[in-house]
C-alpha cells in the first residue's frame, strides 16, 4: 500500500488544497505503480501546532517563517 504523509503548519491550508495533496499525490503513486495502487493508496495530511516543528535545530512558529518568507522575497 502505498503511503505519502505531509506535515503542515496548522491553518495554512485550506479544504480545497489539501484536497489538491490528497488527489494529486494519489494520481502521481498511480503513475508510478499502476492504477491498481490507486485503491489503496494511503494519504495523510497533518497540521502541526504552531512552534510543533523546527528546521536545523530552531523551533519555528508562523511569525518566524513569515519574517523569513519577506526578507527572502526583497
Amino acid at each position: 500500500m502505498p503511503f505519502a504523509n505531509f506535515k503542515v503548519p496548522a491553518g495554512t491550508l485550506t479544504a480545497e488544497q489539501k484536497e489538491q495533496i490528497i488527489t494529486r499525490t494519489t494520481d502521481l503513486y498511480a503513475e508510478i505503480f499502476g492504477d491498481r495502487a490507486r485503491a489503496t493508496t494511503l494519504v495523510l495530511v497533518e497540521e502541526v501546532a504552531d512552534a510543533g516543528w523546527g528546521i536545523g535545530g530552531e523551533v519555528l512558529t508562523l511569525a518566524k517563517v513569515g519574517r523569513v518568507g519577506q526578507v527572502t522575497q526583497n
